[in-house]
């Protein structure tokens, strides 16, 4: 049974809200290179050691666009299994994912399913290969409260704390986490964990998101072989429907 209203079913990790319909696109990538410690704290120009929120304060001001692999890791709340013993669930996606502010972004999934979702700055598009469908909504409000904002929607932290409490998270796995709790309670997400990767004062990657959503499923993205401000192909978040696909608008 496909959890309700969630798109795709089989992945599920950035909780977009399209029209009154919230869905979930996921992006998880998992890579050894987030494993790697940095030798010493960085620091911020003020000589302060940089946390979660000053780490993504930088990320957001400075990054225009990027590009990378990723691994997705979603883990199903536990189920009654024989002999009354609870058991998690756990499905893996991986695939490339590209974004340029504002408000575009590709994801394509290689692996189990094909699947590519792109949004234009105008319109959002599903394209499930398996199927030969392609749903279509108006991108309009569809990132609002979401962790796409994170990423290709908010410049700066004063805007992103219009729709979520921020707080730091310590540090792990190489990873500076910031505490992301929507401020409207009738969404999807319950709280999001964003870990960034500080390589200098000026320069911080993309690391992970961790989503944990009102289901209880919890989602991990994680992201390698990130390259910040690409000159992406003018192409890269233009998507055309194939020939004989069936288009769906909601």
């Amino acid at each position: 049974m496909k959890p309700h209203s969630y798109f795709p079913a089989a992945h599920g990790a950035l909780v977009f809200r399209c029209g009154a319909v919230a869905r979930t696109v996921a992006l998880i990538l998992l890579s050894l290179l987030l494993l790697w410690f940095a030798p010493g704290p960085v620091q911020a120009q003020d000589g302060k050691p940089l946390d979660g929120l000053s780490a993504l304060s930088v990320f957001l001001q400075t990054t225009r666009s990027g590009r990378s692999d990723f691994t997705q890791v979603v883990t199903l709340p536990p189920r009654a299994s024989e002999g009354s013993t609870r058991v998690a669930r756990t499905r893996s996606s991986n695939g490339s994912f590209a974004f340029q502010r504002p408000g575009r972004f590709r994801f394509v999934y290689a692996a189990p399913l094909s699947q590519t979702i792109v949004a234009d700055g105008k319109t959002l598009w599903l394209h499930d290969e398996d199927l030969n469908q392609v749903t279509v909504r108006s991108q309009a409000g569809a990132l609002d409260d979401t962790p796409a904002a994170l990423i290709a929607g908010a410049s700066d932290l004063r805007t992103l704390q219009a729709s979520y409490e921020l707080a730091n998270d310590g540090a792990r796995d190489g990873l500076l986490w910031v505490r992301a709790t929507p401020k409207a309670r009738e969404g999807q997400t319950q709280q999001l964990r964003v870990g960034l990767r500080a390589v200098s004062p000026t320069q911080v990657e993309l690391g992970a998101f961790e989503i944990l959503d009102s289901f209880g499923q919890r989602s991990l993205l994680t992201f390698s072989r990130m390259q910040v401000n690409a000159n992406l192909p003018a192409d890269t978040f233009r998507f055309t429907p194939p020939a004989g696909a069936d288009i769906i608008r909601p």
